[in-house]
């Protein structure tokens, strides 16, 4: 009977995933290489989570969530975010009308399917926490009134890790907020190569539409049947766990974490693993699923300690750690 299931998850993934390739085809169009980063964006989707891409400019990442916003039948906004910038200019505001003497609201652009919110930490935090209510209860009130926002709806956030000159740290709570944070890196020579052959002409390079929200919700419910093993539970559960108590793992990284990672982790870790399944085909979790996303999971959720960053130990380092300490089931 269980193997009867598991055939027909297979069966369904790999019919609910067909347009998986197409998207990522499209979006391969425009950018080159960054493979992890393009990965990521589609497990988001499909994990109905939100991202936080981190670079230095110029490694597309903008570009990146534009593209991929032009192969889906949805709607696209932009915010650029600076010191001066509003709440009201993100989630809108009460417009009086002297005609008749009533106020009606006016929507702002978090009011659309997917979100780019461009250097996220040039705004301050009112300007931030605004974002909250969108990210988590994806609705937002405006005066005395909550309006829900339209599904699919995706927070794709990028920041700047080298500028601090009028910056603005993130609040831890709008942090865990994001299911994945991305790291981008550099490209390698050969593909530097492609980006100059491909983008110094400037020629316009157009993708196609080739998904819809509706098969995105259907690919959706089949992640959310994807089979995860008691063992691969207990295995994420051992991961969030040391990074709260490492003692009782034997990490020896006694005074390098403040905090550990919260629930939400172990969640979006099983949330995130399923999505990763799905977009290689499978029915089922692997440890090597829960690896894989791992540490873009954990890398903004466990605080360090100071005493962390005198040694220039890095959360990634941390992390490391705890995957090379967990036995695998």
């Amino acid at each position: 009977m269980i193997e009867l299931d598991q055939q027909r998850i297979n069966e369904r993934v790999q019919r609910e995933s067909a347009f998986m390739e197409s998207l990522m085809r499209e979006m391969q169009k425009v950018i080159v290489g960054q493979s992890y980063l393009l990965d990521r964006l589609l497990i988001g989707l499909l994990a109905n989570g939100h991202i936080l891409l981190e670079g230095v400019p110029g490694l597309a990442k903008t570009l990146a969530v534009k593209t991929f916003a032009d192969t889906i039948k949805t709607t696209f906004k932009r915010i650029q975010f600076t010191p001066d910038l509003l709440p009201a200019d993100l989630i809108g505001t009460m417009i009086y009308n002297p005609k008749d003497s009533t106020f009606y609201a006016r929507k702002g652009p978090v009011f659309t399917n997917i979100l780019l919110a461009d250097e996220i930490n040039r705004a301050p935090a009112k300007v931030q926490s605004a974002l909250l209510e969108a990210m988590q209860e994806r609705q937002v009130t405006i005066g005395e009134t909550a309006y829900k926002l339209d599904e699919p709806f995706m927070v794709l956030a990028t920041e700047n890790p080298i500028e601090h000159e009028g910056t603005y740290p993130l609040p831890e709570a709008q942090i865990d907020r994001f299911m994945l944070k991305l790291r981008i890196d550099y490209p390698d020579k050969k593909e530097e190569k492609q980006i100059l052959e491909r983008m110094a002409p400037g020629e316009v390079i157009t993708v196609n539409v080739v998904a819809t929200p509706e098969q995105i919700f259907h690919a959706r419910r089949v992640v959310k049947d994807i089979y995860i093993d008691e063992r691969i539970k207990d295995y994420i559960i051992d991961i969030v766990f040391a990074s709260r108590f490492p003692e009782q793992y034997g990490l020896n990284l006694k005074g390098l974490i403040q905090y550990g990672a919260s629930p939400r982790a172990s969640i979006f870790i099983t949330q995130a693993a399923k999505a990763h399944a799905f977009v290689r085909q499978r029915g089922y979790v692997t440890p090597d699923d829960v690896k894989s996303i791992g540490y873009d999971i954990l890398r903004h959720r466990i605080i360090l300690s100071y005493e962390a960053e005198a040694e220039e130990i890095t959360t990634e380092d941390v992390v490391r750690k705890i995957f090379d300490k967990i036995p695998v089931p």
